[in-house]
């Protein structure tokens, strides 16, 4: 038996009892097939191009809208010692570097300290960058959640996992399997150009375990169970969306702002003190997050 015979065996796919011959196809009932995934390479960038047209078109006009506004950031002066040093060396030199790199610059180590802190300024992402992938993530979650409840309402469930395995597959739900396949590929495509998290190594990790999981159930036929498992976690992650910090600090925004309010009254001293507070807190908090 050859290596891959042997990766495909039904022992290791397929509950006891049930092999790959109970499966055949015919003219009314299909079952899942691996190559089918295949369709989520040309999935994946669809939705890169969808996700690249949903930021330009309508996050960043509505994040304009809602007050969104980059921060003013110092710019380090140009600098071929220090730019080398922050490319190759790290962007936070320890004492002795800064005192080395000073003599070399023929500058005051504090003005040293201060261009890495403005260098390093200038890297972090902007805030319009972040509402944008929080958005487009916002929106996917909260469709595919909806529309996963929508699909399984009237699909028929078993609880013996022989039966199951058994079931046809339905249209839709091979669909909706592409669908999610096809966006956690194009999450793991893009991680390099998206906000870079503290938590960057456990998200690839996360997302390469998704899709293994993804690609085992339906090879499995277990698609009936790895909906309901899709739908719990895009259940909290649309809510985890919404609760983003700037999300936050936009969301009271618009209810203390009377330009986006709709009211022409200017807000009460306490609404001014408290909307400041939340919004310092708030970037504070947006800041050790990253």
């Amino acid at each position: 038996m050859g290596l891959l015979e042997e990766f495909w065996h039904h022992k290791y796919w397929l509950p006891p009892g049930a092999t790959w011959e109970d499966m055949k196809e015919s003219a009314d009932i299909r079952y899942p097939k691996p190559q089918d995934l295949l369709l989520c390479i040309p999935g994946a960038l669809i939705l890169i191009i969808v996700r690249y047209i949903f930021e330009r078109t309508i996050a960043l006009p509505l994040g304009r809208r809602l007050g969104v506004s980059n921060r003013p950031r110092p710019k380090a002066q140009p600098n071929a010692t220090l730019e080398d040093f922050y490319n190759l060396v790290g962007r936070t030199p320890k004492e002795g570097d800064l005192i080395s790199l000073a003599k070399q610059n023929d500058l005051p180590v504090k003005k040293v300290e201060a261009w890495f802190r403005h260098r390093r300024a200038q890297d972090r992402p902007r805030l319009m960058k972040k509402f944008c992938e929080a958005s487009w993530r916002f929106i996917f979650y909260f469709t595919s959640f909806f529309s996963g409840l929508a699909l399984l309402y009237d699909v028929s469930m078993v609880s013996h996992c022989l039966s199951l395995v058994l079931q046809p597959l339905l249209p839709a739900l091979g669909w909706f399997y592409l669908l999610e396949l096809s966006f956690y590929c194009s999450l793991v495509a893009t991680l390099p150009f998206d906000v870079k998290r503290k938590d960057f190594k456990e998200q690839i990790i996360h997302h390469i375990a998704t899709i293994t999981l993804i690609f085992v159930s339906y090879c499995a036929n277990l698609i009936r169970f790895g909906m309901i498992v899709m739908l719990v976690h895009d259940a909290s992650d649309y809510i985890l969306e919404v609760s983003y910090p700037h999300i936050e600090m936009l969301i009271y925004s618009l209810v203390c702002d009377p330009r986006l309010s709709g009211s022409e009254t200017a807000p009460s001293k306490g609404k001014k003190e408290a909307r400041i507070t939340l919004i310092s807190v708030v970037y504070k908090k947006s800041n050790k997050s990253q």
